[in-house]
């Protein structure tokens, strides 16, 4: 077994056939053919499920893709490093949606400032979604709302969310969650983080057996909340890119309220392009985290001259 191999066996598994992989590849159909057997026989069992002009991967081939896959990533990481060329190619990165319309545009826009060769593709979901798509492989990292239980998975805190239930301004204020007893919810499907948060604070199990509105974006959430449709957890960074959203802010204890969100990526394979963001995001931390320092000191110093 080869890397040049495990290069063809890995285009003609993405490809579904000999004939387009070959053409990807820039070889004659029939040498692709011969390698992918040669592979075959070295391993010792089948990598492939025959079935007129289209190749399935047999579980043997899954396993071995996997490894290819890992191998492959490994070495231009390798040669990425050695050469210390600037980052570039494909940086597949996800997001929740709150992040996404309230954090990333500044951060994205110095990114790409940054590592103009870098191509970003920007996908959202839930929390949960978000974690599996990382450990699966079809994304390289994410910005999520909990660190990860999954193993394999490493993370950075970056962004420190303050989370608030949000009423119409017709409802009463909100001091407890008691005063939400009997409320509709009004929250993004399961697997998202703070759909959970809310079921802690409302000490229940499930949202099941209450009355419950799924919606996938927070402008649709904000807008159904305003019109008196429910209540919902939502971001205060969110409302505050929403000017314009009269809803009413209702503070809860600060123990579910406090929420950091981490970036996660794949313990151990850290490409190019992820480092680099994992660099930026830690600079910008810690700029931040000073520039909190330096104004603490100043506040501290203002108090003890009166």
């Amino acid at each position: 077994m080869n890397f040049t191999d495990l290069q063809m066996f890995k285009t003609v598994a993405e490809e579904g056939g000999i004939i387009k992989a070959a053409q990807k590849l820039h070889r004659v159909p029939s040498n692709v053919t011969t390698r992918i057997k040669q592979l075959e026989s070295a391993i010792g069992v089948p990598l492939f499920h025959r079935d007129r002009q289209r190749l399935h991967l047999s579980p043997s081939g899954e396993l071995l893709l996997d490894y290819a896959e890992r191998l492959i990533r490994l070495s231009e990481e390798a040669r990425n490093a050695v050469s210390g060329a600037p980052p570039h190619g494909l940086l597949k990165l996800g997001a929740l949606e709150s992040t996404s319309a309230s954090r990333l545009p500044g951060v994205l826009a110095d990114f790409h400032r940054r590592y103009p060769d870098v191509r970003l593709e920007l996908t959202t979901g839930t929390n949960d979604a978000l974690v599996n798509a990382v450990a699966e492989r079809r994304l390289d990292a994410a910005f999520i709302a909990e660190p990860p239980s999954v193993r394999g998975l490493a993370h950075l805190p970056v962004f420190r969310e303050r989370l608030v239930v949000i009423s119409s301004l017709d409802h009463p204020p909100i001091a407890s969650s008691r005063e939400a007893a009997g409320q509709s919810l009004i929250a993004f499907p399961s697997g998202c983080a703070y759909r959970r948060v809310m079921q802690r604070w409302l000490k229940r199990e499930s949202l099941a057996t209450l009355r419950v509105l799924e919606l996938t974006s927070y402008h649709a959430i904000v807008a159904c909340v305003a019109a008196g449709a429910g209540i919902a957890l939502v971001p205060e960074a969110v409302l505050d890119a929403m000017p314009h959203a009269r809803v009413r802010r209702n503070p809860i204890p600060r123990a579910q309220s406090e929420i950091v969100t981490p970036l996660i990526w794949r313990e151990g394979e850290i490409s190019a392009p992820v480092m680099a963001l994992r660099m930026l995001m830690n600079s910008m931390t810690t700029e931040t985290s000073a520039k909190k320092r330096s104004l603490k000191t100043l506040r501290s110093g203002r108090t003890a001259k009166v």
